[in-house]
């Protein structure tokens, strides 16, 4: 850290020397009406290229010669613009209210301006519009984060209904998912159908996928940072639904007016309470998630602002079983907890600070009960997870429009708990207590400059020293970031990337889609930290007439100490939890390289009556392990060559949105067998293909060396809103697989026998949803 600070010292020293001849306007822009603080609000001098943007907590500043007019101008998505005109003959605070205008129409789009991709100095980095989110028809009408994320390219899709994503060729746990400031270590529900964020409760959504600032760091593929809102300090406001499968509601209002705020957004599904009257009364069970996000803030003035703010979720499922006098009970349970301290501290109006006190916990559960007539009872308890500790220091240091430096640290204290098994037997009155816990600590601090040394060029360069320690062994690690745009000409820009990331903790799966039996466990003495370095080239172009961006971008990664488990091998077994610990999981596995690489393309419009986007992806992802394939390369599950996806919203008027989208994509890489052949050589019917099932051994070739059919789908909706009197009712109507296309889910070999006694072997594949209608009644208030 000392270095950090002696390189603001002498960048600050820097500006002091032109105090005499330059002075700093900075300030808040926020919602008008809620007092909502904006991020990315772009705040530029007219006729010049000196601007600058909001941070996550909408601060702003900009340093300028001394005049007696500056004109600024605030622009941000869906917000009218607004204009100040002042003299600077001294430093200016000067806070914003903008406007929303939800609705603007072409004409008013003319003078809107948005933080343009040409001007950028980051690339491979992509935000949604939360409003736009809520637009786009998705599974049973359920607003999903994570499955709009899927739809940009780089971003690959598991399986049919499956949250996870896949970026740039990498796994679900190489995304560092952060929710204000903590990691969440599983974001889906329902074995991965549905995500766990709630669009009521979001502010904003920004995904990376190459180029990583160093203020980043801890996976190798994409970074998705999402922020809640506040919640509003003027008025007490609502928005819930009520759908096919689960009902929601937030609120928000002051606490003190103008100074302090709650926000509460709760979801649940109730399919489990629907069932409940049709179930046996000796035979009873079901399923349910929920989520429940809450945030409080205290605004003590200019110079200081406090935030608390959690999110608490949890899927269950559950069985009771009755016979005679005994008694069964048992289920599985996981579930994700955050919590986030945070505090606003503005040292002067060219530096601006936060610190945050950090707690994320990840668990999963099976418990087992069972009670006999006699008084007995046996109770058993599996469990893993993860649990989190963090402190993070973070300042922004503005001394000119030139230089926007970021600096800081973080410190994490992870407990692992690979297994963990309770059991408790009343009839030997015994308890076993058996709990693994590994402790590790990842640190890193880092400083990152976007330096803007003529006009036409932009640079955002960084260094990140990560470290990691567990048990007696140390891990330091150096992460070098550098980042590049020319414009060639004011709306048309070259960018090029470099970074290099390395990942301390690891999910170990046999499935590869993110379900929650999947097991967290860190780097040790024998598991080597995943690295990779990441290569990336493009095009930036605005067309500001049309409000359209287009990005091209083609990139190389290269990972290495990737991990999987050997052939065979297991470590979580859920239909066998007491075996679980006896298995220690750095023997059942293996590391490797993988490589990746791919052009991409998107085209995106987010203002005006009509607004969407297309995306294309054309990329190849293989892996290698020394014990997997006889050590040679193979496609990964969810490589895929082509990857298609075009979506649109089209405000038809004040009362009626139209929205659709329609993907496409190749099949997953899969292995299927090739062959059987006996394992007894005295059976004489063996080599014409005649041997009895317990004889049979399947000869699988080339790992995932056959591709599923291609997948395609699409989704449409449309939505009926209405003004009345206590706020605005909306009804929405969508199809999910519109032309009920029976895209494979898995595909198995199966074996049927013919009139003569013969077996032949076929392919069946296996479709999840057909067409899926949904209804559902949001309101506002």
């Amino acid at each position: 850290m000392r270095i950090i600070f002696t390189l603001l010292l002498l960048l600050g020293s820097t500006g002091l020397l032109h105090a005499q001849e330059k002075h700093t306007i900075s300030g808040y822009v926020r919602e008008k009406g809620s007092s909502e603080t904006l991020i990315g609000v772009v705040v530029y001098c007219p006729g010049t290229s000196i601007s600058t943007t909001t941070n996550t907590y909408g601060f702003y500043s900009l340093t300028l010669p001394a005049s007696d007019s500056v004109t600024l101008v605030f622009s941000y998505l869906g917000y009218r613009p607004e204009t100040r005109r002042l003299s600077l003959s001294r430093p200016v605070e000067l806070n914003i209210d903008l406007l929303p205008d939800a609705a603007l129409q072409e004409v008013e789009v003319i003078g809107h301006r948005q933080e343009r991709v040409s001007e950028s100095a980051l690339m491979s980095t992509i935000d949604v519009p939360v409003a736009q989110i809520k637009n786009i028809p998705t599974l049973l009408g359920e607003k999903d984060v994570m499955k709009v994320l899927q739809l940009m390219p780089g971003v690959q899709k598991g399986s049919e209904g499956n949250s996870g994503i896949y970026v740039r060729g990498g796994s679900p746990d190489q995304n560092l998912i952060i929710l204000d400031d903590a990691t969440v270590y599983n974001s889906s529900h329902l074995f991965g159908f549905f995500s766990l964020f709630n669009g009521d409760a979001l502010k904003s959504v920004e995904l990376t996928k190459g180029g990583f600032p160093a203020r980043y760091g801890g996976r190798l593929s994409s970074v998705i940072d999402l922020n809640m809102k506040d919640g509003n300090k003027e008025e007490f406001h609502g928005e819930g639904g009520i759908g096919l499968i689960s009902s929601r509601l937030m609120l928000e209002g002051p606490l003190s007016k103008g100074k302090s705020s709650f926000l509460v957004s709760g979801r649940r599904t109730y399919v489990d309470v629907l069932m409940q009257p049709f179930m046996d009364m000796d035979g009873r069970g079901g399923y349910y998630f929920y989520d429940l996000n809450t945030k409080l803030n205290y605004d003590f003035g200019q110079k200081n602002k406090l935030y608390l703010s959690g999110y608490f979720g949890q899927d269950r499922f559950y069985y009771v079983e009755k016979f005679d006098r005994n008694k069964t009970r048992g289920g599985i349970d996981w579930g994700n907890a955050t919590g986030t301290l945070r505090w606003n501290h503005l040292f002067n109006d060219r530096l601006f600070a936060n610190t945050s006190l950090i707690f994320s916990r990840y668990r999963f559960n099976i418990n087992l009960e069972e009670e006999y007539e006699d008084g007995d009872h046996f109770r058993l308890n599996y469990f893993s997870g993860i649990q989190d500790l963090a402190i993070k220091y973070d300042v922004d240091f503005l001394p000119n429009p030139q230089h926007a430096i970021k600096a800081g640290f973080q410190s994490t204290f992870h407990r692992f708990n690979p297994s963990a098994i309770v059991v408790k037997d009343s009839e030997i009155n015994r308890t076993d207590r058996d709990v693994d816990n590994v402790d590790g600590v990842q640190s890193a601090v880092y400083v990152e400059d976007t330096w803007r040394p003529r006009p036409d060029l932009r640079l955002n360069a960084g260094l990140r020293l990560s470290h990691f320690a567990t048990g007696n062994k140390n891990y330091f690690m150096p992460e070098p970031r550098l980042a590049a745009a020319y414009n060639i000409k004011p709306d048309l820009a070259v960018k090029a990337s470099y970074a290099r990331m390395n990942q301390y903790v690891h999910l170990l799966s046999n499935t590869g889609i993110g379900l929650p039996t999947d097991l967290w466990v860190p780097t040790t003495d024998l598991v080597a930290p995943q690295a990779s370095q990441q290569v990336a080239v493009g095009l930036a172009k605005d067309f500001l007439e049309q409000d359209l961006a287009l990005t091209l971008e083609g990139y190389y990664k290269k990972s290495d100490n990737i991990i999987g488990y050997k052939e065979g091998a297991s470590f979580m077994m859920v239909d066998d939890p007491e075996s679980a610990e006896k298995v220690r999981w750095e023997d059942n596995v293996t590391s490797g390289q993988g490589w990746s690489y791919g052009v991409e393309m998107l085209l995106q419009r987010k203002v005006g009556l009509f607004s969407g986007w297309v995306g294309y992806t054309l990329s190849w992802t293989q892996l290698q392990f020394d014990s997997l394939n006889f050590g040679q390369k193979f496609y990964a599950r969810y490589d895929r060559r082509h990857d298609v996806s075009v979506v649109g919203v089209y405000q038809l008027s004040d009362r009626t949105t139209l929205s659709g989208t329609w993907v496409y994509g190749t099949g997953n890489a899969i292995s299927l067998p090739i062959g059987y052949y006996s394992s007894n050589p005295n059976n004489p019917n063996a080599t014409e293909g005649q041997y009895t099932y317990n004889d049979q051994v399947t000869y699988y070739g080339d790992r995932n060396s056959y591709r599923m059919p291609a997948y395609h789908r699409m989704d449409i909706g449309i939505q009926f809103h209405k003004q009345k009197r206590w706020g605005e009712r909306t009804w929405e109507i969508s199809l999910y697989n519109a032309y009920s296309r029976k895209n494979p889910f898995f595909i198995y070999m199966t074996d049927e026998y013919g009139n003569d006694g013969q077996v032949n072997r076929k392919l069946k594949q296996v479709a999840l949803f057909p067409i899926i209608p949904s209804v559902s009644w949001g309101f506002k208030f």
